[in-house]
């Protein structure tokens, strides 16, 4: 199955560094953590995307064109560059030149982009040390993640964690990609009628003029809130899971529903109880590695961690506003510095996002998004959802794009409401911001975990902190031993 694992592979990291989409979790911020011993992860979400508009925004420094050079299919990326790059970067008030959105059968040429993306984020990740790097994916995003999986292995992926839904079949998957062998992922397609089943599939070999190169699967990690998933996931995984990561409601972004009837609080926040707790000591009895998720940002929570037999922490928030990450900077330092003084809110939305999950929304007081009324326009689509059209065929529709057109779609008109366009949000907050017509500019939406208002005694006096002030912090007088892999 592939070439065996490496000897960097023989010790579990200590700290895990989140996978933050859309680019928060740069190959930068995730070089930086690698580099110093660590898990440093890339998120893979919309990687052609952001590949795409940077190239357009001149490449600054040339490091992707760079990264682009050594991907290994032949003639991809020269098509790519020729496409999109603009030296001199986009005119004033032109607009970013938009890739077709996903669907479940799509060109050769977009499948490459696809793969090309991850690859550049992965490889520009591994550049300049011997160190584990890691790639994060959602679950609930299925029409790329084949391509996107393929292109972050031919760049030597050591890791790959998956969360928000059930990633029963990407140990598979990996089993088979590394292979170069096709593989069928299931596709979820809401109203499909009983026995019909829908499915993704991408063929390696169909992009390859020539032998492949030899690859390695990287080790899967699933990313879940509770017991029962972690217990099926090791028993009846179609492939070897190696290890969970369990990441408790107050980590940012997507977080898990609660379990049983919903209740809320005065905010409308939806309020998490005993059962939403993970019982560590049946995930101890899996044998499997895990580390802990979800306001685990301080050194007494790593040492709490590793003393109920974690191998480790993973932390975001602390990670996604240091110096190295994607998020823009002006975006950052103002909530740097609203943090440091407590002046910041975190809120649970249960209805921000598509995808019925839970989301957290940082808001400031200078936050550019505050007021502003965003035209309903879905044009980037990683959040549609597949639905069974009356002739068998399957479309897509987004809560969050125009309501007629949801309604049109069979899409009940309760579920548009509260609803944000995640994909162009986070796109603008990592300074990628679409142009629309008129001058309008898409706003910006911040998502961070709870710790983000305890925050103020780690910055102390400091107005900004880098990836090693970080691991600084929670190791501040020696790194724990690191777990070695049975």
């Amino acid at each position: 199955m592939g070439e065996p694992i490496t000897d960097k592979l023989d010790q579990l990291p200590v700290i895990i560094q989140g996978g933050m989409g859309v680019g928060v979790s740069s190959w930068n911020l995730a070089r930086a953590v690698s580099q110093r011993g660590h898990l440093g992860v890339v998120s893979g979400t919309g990687c052609e995307t952001t590949l795409v508009r940077r190239l357009q925004d001149g490449d600054p420094g040339g490091h992707l064109r760079g990264a682009m050079a050594r991907f290994p299919i032949p003639g991809v990326a020269d098509a790519v560059v020729r496409r999109y790059y603009r030296a001199d970067g986009r005119a004033p008030g032109e607009a970013y030149q938009m890739l077709p959105m996903y669907r479940q059968n799509v060109s050769r040429a977009r499948e490459q982009l696809t793969m090309l993306g991850t690859f550049v984020e992965v490889h520009l990740a591994k550049q300049g040390h011997d160190g584990v790097v890691g790639m994060n994916l959602l679950t609930k995003i299925q029409l790329p993640t084949l391509a996107a999986l393929y292109g972050a292995m031919l760049a030597g992926v050591d890791y790959v964690l998956m969360g928000a839904g059930i990633p029963r079949e990407i140990p598979g998957a990996l089993d088979a990609l590394a292979e170069h062998k096709l593989f069928a992922l299931r596709l979820d397609v809401e109203q499909q009628p009983d026995g019909v089943v829908a499915q993704v599939t991408f063929d390696p070999a169909a992009h390859w003029p020539g032998p492949p190169p030899a690859l390695r699967r990287p080790r899967f990690l699933a990313i879940v809130a509770s017991n029962s998933l972690a217990t099926m996931l090791a028993r009846k995984a179609n492939g070897k899971v190696d290890g969970f990561v369990v990441e408790g409601p107050t980590a940012g972004g997507h977080n898990a529903p609660p379990r049983g009837e919903p209740r809320w609080n005065q905010l409308g926040e939806p309020l998490y109880g005993p059962r939403d707790a993970v019982d560590l000591g049946k995930l101890r009895d899996l044998g499997l590695p895990f580390w802990i998720a979800g306001g685990a940002g301080h050194p007494d929570r790593l040492q709490a961690a590793r003393d109920a037999g974690a191998a480790g922490i993973q932390v975001g928030t602390l990670f996604a506003f240091c110096d190295e990450s994607g998020l823009d900077g002006e975006l950052k330092r103002a909530i740097v510095a609203r943090a440091g003084r407590g002046e910041i809110e975190v809120r649970t939305d249960a209805h921000a996002s598509p995808t019925g999950y839970p989301f957290k929304v940082v808001t400031w007081p200078e936050n550019p998004a505050a007021g502003v009324v965003r035209e309903r326009i879905c044009d980037l689509g990683y959040l549609r959802v597949a639905y069974a059209e009356p002739d068998g065929k399957v479309g897509y529709r987004c809560s969050g794009e125009p309501i007629e057109a949801y309604v049109t779609k069979g899409g009940r008109v309760e579920d548009t409401i509260g609803r944000t366009c995640l994909c162009n949000s986070l796109m603008a907050t990592i300074g990628l911001a679409q142009l629309r017509a008129g001058g309008a500019v898409e706003p910006p939406l911040v998502t961070s975990g709870d710790d983000l208002t305890s925050m103020a005694g780690f910055l102390a006096a400091r107005t900004a902190y880098t990836a090693a002030d970080v691991i600084g912090y929670l190791l501040p007088e020696r790194q724990p031993e690191p777990v070695p892999i049975t």
